[in-house]
C-alpha cells in the first residue's frame, strides 16, 4: 500500500463518523507497514507516528479479526502488526471497597474501561518481566497494564480461596480476577 493510500485511509476513517467497526465487512486490501510496538507506540513505515490525534483515529478503527489485527473503514480493511496488545493502561481509578470496588483504566489513547464481567482481566507470566496484567478494552482488544500501575494493583490485591486453593488477585465490578497462587506471588513480581 502506497503512502498516499495511508492518506486515503485517514480520510475514510475521519469521514466514517460513528465507528461500528465490528459491523463493517469491506474487502481485505492487504497489509500495510504499520506496527503497534509492545510499548504502545504506533509506527508507519518504521517511523513513529508522533501525532496523538492520528493514533487515536487509527485506534478507533482497529479491530481484531480471527487471523490478524486490521484497520477497517466502510470501504477497506488492511492488516497491521501488533507486537503484544494494541493498548497500554496508563492510569488507574479505584472507586469503592471490597466486592463493591471498581478498577477503571485509561489507555494510552484515552479510552476508559472498567474491569468486571464484561471487561475481564488476565495475567500472564512474562519471560523476563514477571507477571503481566491485561484488561479487556473492547471486542477482543486488550490493554497491558503498565509496570507502575502493576504495583498499585499488587497493593490492592487480596488472597481468596478459589476451588480449595489460596489465590492472590483483585476484585472489580463484583468479579475476582486471580493473578497467581498466593504462595508464588512474591517470585512473580
Amino acid at each position: 500500500m502506497a503512502e498516499t493510500d495511508l492518506a486515503g485511509l485517514t480520510k475514510a476513517a475521519k469521514q466514517a463518523g460513528e465507528r461500528p467497526v465490528h459491523l463493517w465487512n469491506p474487502p481485505f486490501c492487504g497489509d500495510i507497514d504499520m506496527r503497534i510496538a509492545a510499548d504502545g507506540s504506533w509506527h508507519y513505515m518504521r517511523s513513529p507516528i508522533g501525532r496523538i490525534e492520528l493514533v487515536k483515529l487509527f485506534a478507533s478503527i482497529l479491530r481484531r479479526d480471527p487471523e490478524r489485527y486490521v484497520l477497517v473503514t466502510p470501504v477497506e480493511r488492511v492488516g497491521i502488526v501488533v507486537e503484544d496488545v494494541p493498548f497500554i493502561a496508563v492510569e488507574l481509578r479505584v472507586e469503592g471497597e471490597g466486592d463493591a470496588r471498581t478498577l477503571s483504566f485509561r489507555t494510552n489513547v484515552d479510552d476508559w474501561t472498567t474491569a468486571g464481567p464484561d471487561h475481564p482481566m488476565r495475567f500472564e507470566i512474562g519471560a523476563s518481566d514477571g507477571l503481566k496484567p491485561y484488561v479487556h478494552v473492547r471486542a477482543d482488544l486488550w490493554a497491558r497494564v503498565n509496570r507502575a500501575l502493576f504495583y498499585d494493583l499488587a497493593d490492592l490485591g487480596e488472597i481468596r480461596d478459589i476451588d480449595g486453593k489460596a489465590m492472590f488477585g483483585l476484585s472489580s465490578g463484583g468479579r475476582f480476577f486471580a493473578m497467581a497462587p498466593a504462595d508464588e506471588i512474591g517470585a512473580l513480581s
